[in-house]
């Protein structure tokens, strides 16, 4: 095999309109990155659910006489990793592809440094609480009880960590007993675009939901959200306070992601031309 390698960028994928769009601002800026540092040749965003092209077509449409990097747009390592991806590289393995798969974006400090940015000004009886999906594998529940640590350690203070759905501390329950002690929970959102589980946060800071109940929709709104004793500040794709969609440290680690599976000589071609992001 010749030349540099392919990157397959892997979403989640949302039915959420203004998460679809940030995604697809992400792998672009990911895409231009990775082309111009000579690093990678085609970039492609693809999705393990809800949206197409799914991993086998983002791999059967990547040149066959390159590596193939699979980089997971996911903050845990959960169902999706240790299943969806990990047989799509098996089936690329045994039809004689060279496909590798990246560790996921978290944990990692440079999360942290995000998640503290989205804040709003804490006071001293502040809550803050890590708002994360959840997963019925635990594997993924605690890489968020890590990332709960890493943003510990850059506001120094404690952070709880609660969950949306799956195993863990359920969200609700955390904010419940926040409340309950006179305190205001603010939540930072460990969630990486508006879509279903945004939404499910922002209807528990503003009171009266049971979280995980699947009859509430993707978001509509992805500015903070704000309820009478509770804070949900925005996913990390979304800016506020006139911040750049996409922070610059998203992007350094899918950089990292790709140069830690990649081969020693694709990380010193010479510069290209910026690609165009392929999508369905």
């Amino acid at each position: 095999m010749t030349g540099l390698p392919s990157v397959g960028l892997i979403s989640h994928g949302t039915s959420s309109p203004t998460g679809q769009v940030l995604i697809e601002v992400l792998a672009a800026e990911i895409a231009t990155d990775l082309r111009i540092r000579g690093i990678a040749d085609e970039v492609m965003l693809g999705h393990v659910d809800v949206q197409q092209p799914d991993v086998d077509e983002v791999i059967n449409r990547l040149p066959a006489d390159r590596p193939v990097i699979l980089v997971p747009l996911l903050l845990s390592p959960g169902y999706h990793v240790h299943v969806d991806l990990a047989e799509a590289v098996g089936r690329a393995a045994a039809a004689g592809r060279d496909v590798r798969q990246s560790p996921t974006l978290g944990p990692d400090p440079r999360l942290a440094e995000i998640l503290a940015d989205r804040l709003p000004r804490l006071k001293g009886k502040d809550d803050v609480i890590l708002a994360a999906a959840g997963s019925s594998d635990e594997r993924a529940n605690e890489s968020c009880r890590e990332m709960g640590r890493l943003l510990a350690a850059e506001l120094d203070r404690p952070v709880g960590v609660g969950f949306l759905a799956g195993g863990g501390a359920p969200l609700k329950d955390l904010v419940k007993e926040s409340r309950s002690r006179g305190a205001r929970p603010v939540l930072a959102n460990y969630l990486l675009a508006p879509g279903f589980f945004d939404d499910l946060a922002r209807k528990l800071v503003a009171g009266g939901m049971e979280a995980g109940s699947a009859k509430y929709g993707a978001a509509k709104s992805s500015s903070a959200g704000t309820g009478p004793s509770g804070v949900l500040a925005p996913p990390l794709l979304t800016g506020s306070n006139g911040a750049h969609v996409v922070p610059h440290q998203l992007v350094d680690i899918v950089r990292d992601r790709v140069r830690e599976v990649a081969q020693p000589q694709a990380r010193t071609q010479p510069h290209c031309p910026a690609p165009q992001v392929l999508n369905a």
